[in-house]
C-alpha cells in the first residue's frame, strides 16, 4: 500500500488498515490524547486517541518531518 493510496481512505478504513497491517512503533501521551505512531510499508501513521470522550479522532500518514520528532529521544 502507498501512502497516497492510505490517504484516499475513509477514517474508518484508515483505522482498518492500521490495524490489519500497521507494525506499532512508540506512542505519545499527553493529559487529553493519546499518539501511537505505526509503520506501515514505507511512511508512518499516527492513530489520535481521545480518553476522555474514548474515540480515535484523527488517524495522519507521513513519510518524514516534524510528525517524528516527538518519538525521538534526541534533542537537535
Amino acid at each position: 500500500m502507498t501512502l497516497y493510496e492510505f490517504n484516499l481512505l475513509s477514517l474508518e478504513n484508515k483505522q482498518a488498515k492500521v490495524w490489519e497491517i500497521g507494525t506499532f512503533l512508540d506512542n505519545c501521551v499527553t493529559k487529553d490524547v493519546k499518539i501511537n505512531c505505526y509503520a506501515i510499508d514505507r511512511f508512518f501513521v499516527e492513530v489520535v486517541y481521545d480518553a476522555e470522550h474514548n474515540t480515535v479522532t484523527d488517524v495522519t500518514a507521513f513519510k518524514t518531518g516534524k510528525n517524528l520528532d516527538k518519538y525521538s529521544s534526541l534533542n537537535f
